[in-house]
């Protein structure tokens, strides 16, 4: 079960992990709250290989780890990592083991093995040492230049049943409006990833790729294929396109697909898609990711089949929406029938000012102003999403009245508890047993308090009562579970909670005096049969 406890650490390791919250113009770059989940993707221009300098220096490897840590992403998309020819230091491309390799440095350091094992005194901890991400995923698929990775806080696990965690690319049929084929040339990873499930009510998919680039109108076919093929995969594979089953139209060369996604978990994807929706004058590969066929329509790609959204994220400094150039390349999308956007925002340092910069940018050699410049040349692109908060069992309660070991209860006695925290209702049991079973009564209540029905409890008798809350979080037992009271006896007269001589006494006084208390037989009036009954009640004890 999950505990107020458990969710009250959990939130403090989330704060730890998270700068101080959102506030540019302070130099604060962190997440609004510490259950939002931050997202970005970022296409590093070939920084990422096993050749590249990892020094502190005016180099992109630095740059890159100043920034990574001073944004403080929960998952990271990175395009253009392994190209050892394109940065410059070497030739090829770096393997899946080489490239994972690589990742550990930049985010731990260490000694480089690629180098002789010289010294690394550049990484991401070095600048923040209370953050990193732990969990890498290496792309296999390659166009012989660069791959896809994708690195997250939280666990690679298998959500939908087919024993693994995370695919490079997929396959399938023409159907529908996807002409059928892949994610593109350079692949598409979807990785399924374990939140905490004492902070989130499900878990998340992140998906990253990067498309053809190119203005050639078989460039612009490649990607329009790519963006319609996983706009496919999304609705049919991951939600069922409509239905309870995956793959409804058997269409995706995944059979091992056995379940959909959980309602409360998204996929979050982005990438580089090598197009501006804004200007490039048709629906482009961010439009059909998307909305499907449709824009607008109940074929989208969203957990509901409503449209996905893309972002439009801005430079805070100026709102300039320009990833690449003069142009906007990279997009976060979600499915926003699930996750709600917080904000989304571009990083440039070359639009900070000269005394906002993140703390973790400032010593940058040069200027923390050319970090971005010497990065890459495009700009990440980053989402803080709200995700569906798992709800939490009602928290802890006491029992008020009848108090334990009461005696002398009326048989129509109001039960009476406190409040507990969180509760959608109470249910409450009276039994013989203190373990509250078998069950005599129960009913339930939205308040704090019920009044006992006449009939349920009889004279002389101890019971056992108890209240649950709960909502859709769980349950929680009263504490303690159950208290004891003893029903009225009618012949303690006096009320003290016993039947001795002084009841008897002061009986035979009220009858003496014909007072209305010495009506024992509810007969409404005072005869020998009250003496009679109260005589046969004081001899048994009730």
């Amino acid at each position: 079960m999950r505990t107020r406890a458990a969710f009250a650490l959990v939130v403090f390791l989330f704060a730890g992990h998270a700068a101080a919250q959102w506030n540019p113009p302070a130099g604060q770059w962190g997440k609004t709250e510490p259950t939002d989940v931050r997202i970005m993707t970022w296409n590093i221009q070939d920084a990422l290989c096993r050749t590249n300098s990892k020094t502190e220096d005016l180099n992109d490897w630095c740059a890159i780890a100043r920034i990574v840590a001073a944004l403080k992403p929960d998952i990271l998309l990175l395009q253009e990592c392994g190209d050892n020819s394109g940065q410059g230091t070497g030739s090829g491309v770096d393997s899946v083991a080489q490239l994972t390799t690589v990742m550990g440095y930049f985010f731990n350091g260490g000694l480089d093995s690629f180098k002789g094992n010289t010294p690394i005194t550049s990484w991401v901890k070095k600048y923040d040492p209370n953050y990193g991400l732990d969990h890498v995923y290496v792309s296999v698929v390659t166009d012989n230049f660069n791959r896809n990775v994708l690195v997250s806080r939280w666990p690679f696990q298998d959500l939908n049943g087919d024993s693994q965690f995370a695919i490079s690319n997929f396959a399938m049929d023409p159907d529908l409006y996807a002409p059928g084929g892949s994610g593109g040339i350079r692949g598409i990873i979807f990785a399924e990833i374990n939140l905490p499930d004492a902070v989130y009510a499900g878990d998340i998919v992140a998906g990253t790729m990067h498309m053809k680039s190119g203005g050639s109108s078989g460039d612009l076919a490649d990607r329009l294929a790519a963006s319609k093929n996983i706009a496919y995969y999304i609705d049919y594979l991951f939600n069922g396109g409509g239905t309870l089953v995956p793959d409804p139209r058997n269409k995706i060369f995944d059979a091992g697909v056995t379940s959909i996604l959980g309602p409360s978990t998204p996929v979050v994807w982005g990438g580089d898609v090598n197009e501006d929706e804004n200007t490039n004058g048709r629906d482009g590969p961010a439009r059909w990711m998307a909305s499907a066929q449709v824009l607008g329509g109940t074929d989208g790609t969203d957990r509901d089949r409503s449209d996905s959204t893309y972002d439009d994220a801005r430079d805070p400094f100026n709102n300039n929406r320009s990833t690449f150039s003069s142009s906007k390349l990279d997009y976060m999308l979600w499915q926003d029938s699930i996750a709600t956007l917080r904000r989304a925002f571009i990083f440039n340092s070359g639009s900070v000012g000269s005394n906002t910069h993140p703390p973790e940018c400032i010593g940058y050699p040069g200027s923390p102003a050319l970090v971005s410049s010497f990065a890459s040349d495009h700009r990440p692109v980053i989402i803080d999403l709200i995700l569906p908060l798992a709800v939490l069992p009602p928290g802890s309660f006491t029992l008020n009245s009848p108090a334990d070991g009461s005696v002398g209860v009326s048989l129509t006695t109001t039960l009476e508890w406190s409040a507990s925290a969180g509760a959608a209702g109470y249910s409450v049991v009276i039994s013989e047993s203190p373990s509250l079973s078998p069950v005599l009564w129960s009913d339930s209540t939205v308040a704090t308090s019920i009044a006992v029905p006449s009939g349920v409890l009889q004279f002389c008798t101890e019971y056992y009562w108890g209240v649950t809350a709960s909502n859709s979080g769980g349950s929680t037992p009263s504490s303690p579970v159950s208290w004891m009271f003893e029903s009225y006896r009618p012949a303690d007269f006096d009320g003290s909670g016993f039947v001795d001589i002084e009841d008897y006494t002061a009986f035979v006084l009220a009858f003496e005096e014909g007072g209305d208390d010495a009506d024992f037989d509810g007969s409404g009036f005072v005869d020998i049969e009250d003496f009679s009954a109260f005589v046969l009640a004081f001899e048994e004890g009730c």
